[in-house]
């Protein structure tokens, strides 16, 4: 059963407003991502594992939701400052009509950093056991879940910022001294 079956796709409130994302982490050890599923505006199938080695910020979103609509803009924002150091925001709307709620969406709102991904089903909200829209989740470029905010949040705050390219920055476990090199 698909989220917009039910109830379950319903928008999350915060009533102080939009926090520092960074306040709202529920930081996790490292562990492996949900298997979200989604399409781009032309219909081509991805999941997070087609952008490994990437700092991915992945927001479930809809265009109808309030909370969304006022988280969007620090997401867009978000998306040229991490950029540089290979950093994704990745909007999944799970709006039923896809694509064509939201490019209008985009346009109104003068979005053009973000890329259309779509989940118009709202299967997502299932893997990621979300109780509704804004839901959003960190991975780190090894592809492990790092962080998860529930509800809308500012995404462009300089804590953010630093949290992301450390995420970047990260170096890789050394080799142990016994492992050579071929």
């Amino acid at each position: 059963m698909s989220a917009l079956a039910g109830n379950r796709a319903t928008a999350q409130t915060d009533d102080s407003g939009l926090p520092d994302a960074a306040d709202g982490f529920t930081p996790l050890e490292p562990i492996a991502p949900p298997a979200l599923k989604f399409t781009d505006a032309k219909g081509r199938k991805l999941s997070l594992a087609d952008y490994a080695g990437h700092v991915v910020v992945a927001n479930l979103w809809a265009t109808w939701c309030g909370p969304c609509v006022d988280e969007i803009p620090s997401l867009a924002a978000l998306a040229g400052q991490i950029q540089p150091f290979g950093g994704l925001v990745l909007p999944i709307s799970i709006d039923a009509n896809g694509a064509q709620a939201v490019r209008p969406f985009y346009a109104l709102h003068m979005i053009t950093s973000l890329p259309v991904l779509l989940d118009p089903d709202g299967d997502n909200l299932d893997v990621l056991n979300a109780d509704g829209v804004p839901d959003t989740i960190v991975i780190n470029p090894a592809g492990r879940l790092v962080a998860r905010v529930d509800g809308a949040a500012n995404w462009n705050t300089p804590r953010v910022q630093a949290f992301l390219r450390s995420l970047a920055q990260a170096q890789p476990p050394a080799k142990p001294d016994h492992v050579m090199a071929l």
